[in-house]
């Protein structure tokens, strides 16, 4: 009987003293994983301001929602993975949204760039163009009515 009671203080003792040990290590898990997947849901509501900039820009940003989408899939596996309580998990889906929008910002400001620059040559050919040929229709009507009026006299002379 003794050595049952002594058997269970043991093991009661060893169980304590293992979540104690390891309680830190699951909490900085935690608190790592919480901590990426701000960041991760930060940097994807920056990557969708930004795709909204470039689509305001006319800018074809359908490869760019593709890849936005697949980081919100990952980070909403993140979230899942973190609330049922697999931390490492919820860590590598939330360091792979991170990885999935590297650099996504820099090229969507490229593409707003190069839909700007397109939109105003678009503009500068079609107003050009009218202007041109506006002088050119007044020009050719003078140059018409000038030899017209010309060979007008010399009929009546």
């Amino acid at each position: 009987m003794k050595n049952k009671k002594c058997a269970a203080c043991i093991s009661i003792t060893l169980i304590t003293l293992t979540f104690l040990l390891f309680a830190p290590v699951f909490g900085s898990q935690s608190e790592e994983a919480e901590a990426r997947i701000k960041e991760a849901e930060n940097m994807v509501l920056d990557c969708y301001g930004a795709v909204v900039e470039a689509e305001k820009a006319s800018a074809n940003v359908s490869d760019m929602l593709t890849t936005l989408n697949n980081a919100s899939w990952s980070l909403a596996l993140a979230k899942h993975a973190y609330a049922i309580g697999e931390y490492d998990s919820a860590l590598e889906y939330a360091n792979q949204t991170l990885r999935t929008l590297q650099g996504f910002i820099g090229e969507a400001k490229n593409l707003q760039e190069n839909a700007e620059k397109t939109r105003y040559f678009d503009f500068m050919i079609n107003f050009v163009g009218s202007a041109v040929g506006a002088v050119a229709i007044v020009a050719g009507g003078y140059v018409s009515w000038f030899f017209i009026k010309k060979r007008g006299r010399i009929v009546e002379a």
